[in-house]
């Protein structure tokens, strides 16, 4: 069971700035957020305003952030590459924008992959792989590339990959920005209530204010800094 008073993700005082010319464009202004074991949190803020920016923050994705990140506890601020490629490993799921399954892939190949790199056995991996695929509807889609599912479809097998490792967070920025509104209400819908089910946390970047108000608790990005809603 997990501990609801464990602090899955802290920032403390994150900044994030670009150059441009002679110009320095503050993204970031000291941004401070904890989501605790479990806590669904919703990432609101218009097109520009660095949600991307703050969930490559939170993915350890690139450098040249000011201030402390920790994930599960464990300071990432200026441990090496190796350390925060083990990180996301062990402890993060990533659901994108677009789906980036691999093609020669069917849709149960492509959940068993990442569990297979972390050495988790071919039949568990598989059983695992069909049980996510199931919660989402596509039992009878599990034998089918890429290129035969809808729109819908590829992003659920993207969510079932991104939670194939049992991550403790997830990071999903506008993970249904490329669907319509209707597929993307169900699919978002689905994606929610698969994490809760799952026990893990989530950082989710959406447009989608209706459901982002499901989810546990609401910040919004706005001028570089982090407001609750």
């Amino acid at each position: 069971m997990n501990d609801m008073n464990r602090n899955i993700v802290g920032l403390k005082d994150l900044k994030r700035s670009f150059t441009q010319g002679e110009t320095v464009i503050e993204v970031l202004r000291g941004v401070d957020l904890t989501i605790k074991s479990g806590e669904i949190v919703a990432l609101l803020g218009p097109s520009g305003s660095g949600k991307s920016t703050l969930l490559q923050a939170v993915g350890l994705l690139e450098g040249g952030f000011e201030g402390s990140i920790k994930i599960d506890g464990e300071e990432t601020y200026d441990v090496t590459s190796d350390v925060r490629t083990r990180i996301r490993r062990e402890k993060l799921g990533f659901v994108y924008q677009f789906h980036h399954l691999l093609t020669d892939f069917d849709a149960q190949e492509n959940i068993i992959l990442p569990q297979i790199i972390t050495g988790v056995k071919r039949a568990d991996a598989e059983a695992r792989a069909l049980y996510l695929l199931e919660k989402l509807g596509l039992a009878q889609r599990i034998k089918h590339h890429p290129s035969k599912l809808s729109g819908g479809e590829q992003q659920r097998v993207a969510v079932a990959r991104a939670l194939a490792n049992a991550p403790q967070l997830v990071l999903a920025d506008e993970p249904t920005g490329n669907l319509d509104e209707h597929t993307a209400d169900i699919v978002l819908e689905e994606f929610v209530d698969l994490v809760r089910t799952e026990g893990s946390s989530a950082l989710i970047a959406t447009h989608n204010e209706r459901l982002a108000r499901k989810m546990d608790r609401v910040v919004r990005l706005k001028d570089g800094i982090l407001h609750e809603v």
